[in-house]
């Protein structure tokens, strides 16, 4: 069977359905697991102490919140391309979710970097872009309600995606790209590099990191199926207005 099948809403609705209770039970079992190895069973950090343990909520959060916007990127051109409704409908299903992600990476990162730096904020490069990134999911869930025409709204916030994407890209390169700013690289992929994160860490960050990602597909695939049953009652709505 092809993928494309997919985006026919009735397969969907069937394949999202027989395993959405699959995801459900393993994203709370990654993020139980994870959280709780993560906050009470490992040690404080000898400079940061137990603050350290925000990077357990701090960096999923973060990566969901680019990750979000690049799916959101993809589907929305999947849209633009082959106009297949699905796509569309799971671009505007993400982007809540995505903006919920941009904006616990920006208060985690606030309180993480107070005792850190000893400061809330500092216009950092990829600060700043994780905020225009926050702004750019304001914009996006503001485009598709002040638009009644949902094709209209999926080719507008198509674009949209397309812009937003750059800062997307700067939030997650800007400390390459710029090489000053407080905020340092990422270092979940330096195991067995200079200055790795500790394996101690590194496991239940590995857990939690899976967690939140089946967490934002399961509420994805739920927002999807919520959005197709709107469109659905609308088209009855408007035949029996008609009838």
């Amino acid at each position: 069977m092809s993928i494309w099948e997919f985006a026919n809403p009735r397969n969907f609705m069937r394949l999202s359905g027989r395993i959405l209770p699959w995801i459900a039970a393993f994203a709370g079992l990654s993020l139980g697991i994870g959280l709780t190895w993560g906050f009470f069973f490992t040690p404080d950090d000898y400079k940061q102490g137990s603050t350290v343990k925000i990077l357990f909520i701090h960096v999923p959060a973060a990566m969901m919140a680019i990750n979000a916007w690049i799916m959101m990127l993809v589907t929305s051109l999947i849209w633009v391309i082959r106009r297949h409704h699905v796509s569309a409908l799971a671009a505007r299903a993400a982007a809540p979710a995505g903006l919920v992600f941009t904006l616990i990476a920006l208060v985690t990162g606030a309180l993480w970097g107070q005792p850190m730096w000893n400061t809330w904020w500092e216009w950092d490069p990829r600060l700043t872009s994780f905020l225009i990134l926050f702004l750019f999911y304001l914009g996006y869930i503001a485009l598709w309600s002040a638009i009644e025409d949902p094709e209209t709204a999926a080719d507008l916030t198509g674009i949209l995606c397309v812009v937003g994407s750059v800062f997307a890209v700067m939030s997650r390169y800007a400390v390459k790209f710029w090489n000053q700013g407080l905020h340092q690289d990422s270092t979940i992929l330096k195991v067995g590099e200079k200055d790795p994160l500790d394996v101690a860490y590194y496991v239940p960050l590995v857990i939690c990191l899976v967690g939140f990602v089946l967490f934002f597909i399961l509420i994805v695939l739920l927002r999807t199926r919520m959005l197709i049953r709107a469109r659905r009652l609308i088209a009855l709505e408007a035949r029996e207005r008609l009838g």
